[in-house]
């Protein structure tokens, strides 16, 4: 089992964070047959969901913090559906990985 050391950490901190949610989602589902999706769209903060992958086999956990982002104006009578953004990733190692 290879975990991943800061540098990797760092790089795939730089490759996520110019993807969208569902590129960075894919990609993170790829990396490691043993993620687990511990969190989705979860809101902890006014504004922002949070989703967060556990990669068990590459020691880290990735969180895709998403913001909503200012969609249609219009009539009040009309229900739009809400459109995320990707603000911010957080790569950080599990407590296992100590590299």
């Amino acid at each position: 089992m290879a975990y991943l050391n800061e540098r990797e950490r760092e790089k795939l901190l730089n490759d996520l964070s110019k993807m969208t949610f569902l590129q960075a989602k894919r990609r993170l589902r790829r990396m490691d047959r043993q993620a687990k999706l511990a969190v989705y769209r979860n809101v902890q903060n006014t504004g922002e969901w949070i989703t967060r992958y556990d990669l068990v086999g590459k020691g880290t956990r990735v969180t895709l913090i998403e913001e909503e982002r200012v969609g249609h104006v219009g009539s009040p009578d009309i229900r739009h559906e809400a459109e995320y953004e990707l603000a911010r990733v957080v790569v950080e190692p599990l407590p296992e990985n100590r590299t």
